[in-house]
């Protein structure tokens, strides 16, 4: 049965992956992470799995086995997102110099010392051209000697999975068992199901002023999509609703952007003074008004007005941290823990719960059909 497949998720952060996983039905044991606010989190929200804190460094694959109550080999499933700020298409200086994009052979480690039948490795687009290519040829090359000869990788596009949010991650597939590797099928999208938009998101949720905090509150109208059916299941009440405090000036500026409109749609005289030098064709997205009927755009560990299309589509304001959850399919039940900031970071670095899903079951039809064909061969 599906629920009896384990897994181990490293650099788990608030636990997106994980959430995922156990949507699929993997019964996630274990996860580690540094961040002390993320880890709270996971811990907080995985109940059913062991939260080692610390850096990667400082654990042993002893540590994961014990707290997993496994033996070497036993583990289905090992998963992580190693940090990819070294990677980001947002960071300039990115390249295999910079220690955190080092960060992958601490999973190669892990993954000899518990030997799990299958592996996931996730991370941003920018790990592709990352060293010329150095980082995915060291990646697959290691996973390969460890005895995981079937690996693959692929750009996932989190909003044909269902996510209402451009975001593009790099995933890694493997297995030491003979399985074939299957990617999940797209579900949104042309010739498919529609893309689920800002308003199936958000449209439900409380309105709020700016800096407003309600703390709990209930649901300002009954779910009008089956997205809002989907993260609302096994929640009563908004938890982590409240909106940034921004300044005068801003809000000032908010008034004069209509939905889908940026800072080209400021009066000039209300611009920051460094974006009154800027051509209108540069930073597309900053001071973005999001559209109800349309996508968002990546949701990142600060949903900041100055940098990306964080604009509420009608109220004048920045989106709530529950907001930046609900586009990255978490469902509402899942509490972040610590400070507002930290909570954005929790959010914002977080695989989407959808798309983690979607791979966590893409998983289990491989290793089915694997497992059926052996016992087939084995009769024969």
């Amino acid at each position: 049965m599906a629920s009896k497949y384990t897994a181990i998720d490293l650099f788990c952060g608030a636990g997106g992956l994980s959430e995922g996983l156990r949507q699929a039905g993997f019964h996630v044991l274990a996860g580690n992470d540094y961040d002390a606010a993320a880890g709270a989190t996971f811990a907080h929200t995985h109940r059913e799995a062991k939260f080692l804190p610390g850096a990667i460094q400082d654990i042993d694959a002893e540590d994961f086995l014990q707290a997993a109550g496994l033996r070497r080999g036993e583990l289905d499933c090992l998963v992580g997102g190693p940090p990819c700020q070294a990677f980001s298409v947002y960071n300039h200086q990115r390249g295999m110099h910079d220690e955190r994009s080092q960060l992958f052979h601490e999973y190669l480690r892990l993954v000899e010392g518990l030997h799990p039948r299958w592996v996931v490795m996730e991370n941003v687009t920018g790990i592709l051209s990352a060293g010329n290519g150095a980082a995915v040829e060291a990646i697959t090359d290691g996973l390969r000697k460890l005895g995981y000869s079937n690996v693959q990788h692929r750009t996932l596009k989190a909003e044909e999975y269902g996510v209402p949010q451009e975001r593009r991650r790099v995933v890694f597939i493997g297995n030491r068992v003979g399985a074939p590797i299957v990617w999940p099928e797209p579900t949104h999208g042309p010739g498919r199901l529609p893309f689920n938009t800002i308003k199936d998101a958000i449209g439900d949720l409380p309105l709020l002023e700016n800096g407003e905090d309600r703390g709990v509150t209930n649901y300002a109208a009954e779910p009008c999509s089956y997205f809002q059916y989907l993260v609302r299941d096994g929640s009563n009440a908004v938890l982590n609703h409240a909106a940034p405090r921004l300044s005068s000036i801003n809000i000032e500026r908010m008034r004069h952007i209509p939905p889908g409109g940026s800072w080209r749609d400021i009066p000039f005289e209300l611009l920051p003074n460094g974006m009154k030098k800027a051509r209108r064709c540069d930073h597309t997205k900053r001071y973005g008004r999001m559209k109800w009927d349309g996508l968002s755009c990546t949701v990142l560990t600060k949903c900041d007005v100055h940098w990306g299309a964080y604009i509420h589509p009608e109220q004048n304001r920045s989106i709530s941290v529950r907001e930046a959850a609900r586009l990255q399919s978490f469902p509402d039940w899942f509490e972040f823990l610590g400070s507002k900031t930290e909570q954005y970071v929790q959010v914002g670095n977080a695989v989407p719960p959808l798309l983690g899903r979607c791979i966590g079951e893409a998983i289990l039809k491989a290793d089915t059909y694997h497992k059926a064909a052996a016992t087939l061969v084995a009769a024969e």
